[in-house]
């Protein structure tokens, strides 16, 4: 009997996959190859794998055990990447914080993990310290410290320093929750969705698969690490391929197409507002990015004229759209460059690993193709649950499927179009309209550069539409034009009631859009 157990316990770590063990195996196959860069720092695989060691050892000699919640908060640096890293090695969940949340939103996120440890930018340190009095962390310390910090309290001082690089020895199971991914909060407290390094090595797979990600990539992550989708669908995919990726604190245009040329990176994903304010800087010279193959695109809903300026202007470029959200690793469907011609508004197909139906929300039964209805997902990738939130797990997963939320169609060949998120549907005069269908209207104006719509309050239509646009440089504001170029291309009832010009639209540090706060900014202006 107890040898058999034995042989159980040796058969249980020879057949584990965690995010950690796969690390492992890329740094044994590539370990001299480059890894990833930040500022002035280079990494070869076999040297980011010891730092990962390092890192995870110290951690767990600092006190915490298996299963504590470990928080980041800072920009992205090779600290961060690794920080992460060591926490799939030693047991720990890693809680990756929004450097952009108010002071409310940090406390309720630290507080509801039950974080025990916090690492953070020295530039960020003076949020924390004026908030301290509310937090119960056991540990404090830097990511990357500028100034001398407290011994052992620096992770990227731990991970160049002379600690043990062998990995710890800690029991760990491909099911151990691995990261809490706290959600945008639209419309309440954020939820946590937990991920286990079973869901995300599933989603890993198939990001390789379906986004083409190899070895030779050479990739730029602009986009912040603590959002799923840079860190989940394209960092950490990428590393285990083998492929080289560039970290970017500061996103801005013009750094960005700086890096892209200078580095002859060939890899790139942004969500639609960034890739808008590339493609009208005036450093986007498209002879200049010609080295340019991959261009993926997400996180929120494209407009079909800008996938078009995209793909005219970079005609050797492959064009992919990814669909998904955090609770499901977050990638769902993907439209491949090849199928970007024939429907360039579709968010493609389920991946390998995932099973897409459409339901009518009200009877949960499967929407005939064209008919409109909520997206539903069964997955290995999905989250295990939302944290401390039973109520709100079991409404996500009623039926045996998760709910995204997201009203979409699907066609005869299976192809998905994302019709909005359903709470962005407008309700006006008893008729439900997309914002999506408005804003693809309104882009087409020659003067529009940015356009979001809303509903806002009215007491004769309960909701009226509303569009909040950005002007291109040299475009006069002229409200009753867009509504004559609206009629022109939209039903009458789709047409905006008011339009409202303003310099720059809200957006997270991720680039997506934030209509919360322009239903808040509009909603009682009108």
């Amino acid at each position: 009997m107890h040898m058999a157990i034995e042989t159980q316990t040796l058969i249980q770590q020879a057949t584990r996959n965690t995010i950690g063990d796969a690390l492992r195996r890329t740094a044994m196959q590539r370990p001299s190859q480059t890894a990833l860069t930040y500022a002035e720092r280079s990494w070869e695989y076999q040297a980011l794998d010891q730092a990962v060691n390092r890192v995870a050892n110290h951690l767990l000699a600092l006190g915490l055990q298996k299963g504590d919640r470990v928080a980041a908060y800072g920009k992205n640096s090779d600290a961060y990447l690794i920080l992460w890293l060591a926490c799939t090695r030693a047991g720990l969940i890693h809680v990756p914080v929004n450097f952009s949340l108010t002071e409310r939103e940090l406390v309720y996120v630290l507080t509801q993990s039950g974080a025990r440890a916090l690492f953070a930018d020295d530039s960020l340190k003076g949020f924390i310290d004026e908030i301290g009095d509310q937090l119960h962390l056991a540990i404090q310390g830097s990511l990357h410290s500028t100034t001398p910090a407290a011994k052992g309290f620096d992770i990227l001082a731990v991970a160049t320093g002379s600690g043990s690089d062998q990995a710890p020895e800690v029991e760990l199971a491909d099911t151990d929750v691995v990261q809490i991914l706290y959600t945008s909060g639209t419309t309440s407290d954020p939820k946590g969705a937990m991920h286990t390094h079973r869901s995300l090595m599933a989603e890993y797979s198939s990001c390789l698969l379906h986004l083409d990600i190899k070895p030779s990539d050479r990739c730029l992550a602009a986009l912040p690490l603590y959002h799923s989708a840079q860190m989940h669908v394209f960092t950490m995919p990428s590393l285990l391929a083998g492929a080289f990726s560039c970290l970017l604190d500061t996103p801005t245009p013009a750094v960005i197409l700086q890096l892209l040329k200078e580095k002859q990176l060939n890899s790139f994903f942004a969500p639609p507002t960034v890739w808008i304010s590339l493609l009208h800087h005036d450093q986007f010279i498209e002879s200049e990015l010609q080295h340019l193959q991959k261009l993926y695109y997400g996180a929120s809903i494209m407009p079909e004229p800008i996938v078009k300026e995209l793909g005219e202007r970079l005609p050797l470029s492959g064009l992919y759209n990814c669909y998904g959200q955090s609770e499901i690793a977050p990638l769902a469907t993907v439209l491949a460059p090849e199928e970007h011609k024939d429907r360039p508004a579709s968010c493609g197909r389920p991946i390998i690993s995932v099973e897409t139906r459409i339901i009518d929300p009200a009877t949960g039964e499967e929407c005939a193709p064209g008919e409109q209805g909520e997206l539903v997902h069964r997955s290995p990738q999905l989250m295990i649950g939302y944290w401390d939130k039973p109520e709100e797990t079991a409404e996500a997963f009623a039926g045996g499927w998760f709910h995204s939320g997201d009203l979409g169609y699907r066609d005869e060949q299976g192809y998905i179009w994302i019709v909005d998120r359903i709470k962005d549907i407008v309700n006006t005069g008893g008729v439900l309209v997309a914002s999506r269908d408005v804003e693809e209207a309104l882009y087409t104006h020659p003067g529009v550069d940015e356009v979001a719509v809303i509903g806002v309050p009215d007491e004769k239509w309960i909701e009226a539409i509303a569009a909040v646009v950005v002007l291109k440089q040299d475009a006069e504001p002229d409200a009753e034009a867009l509504i004559r170029h609206a009629r022109e291309n939209l039903a009458p009832f789709k047409v905006p009631k008011h339009v409202h010009f303003v310099q720059q639209l809200p957006k997270n540090t991720s680039g997506k859009l934030l209509k919360r706060a322009l239903r808040q900014q509009f909603g009682t202006s009108v």
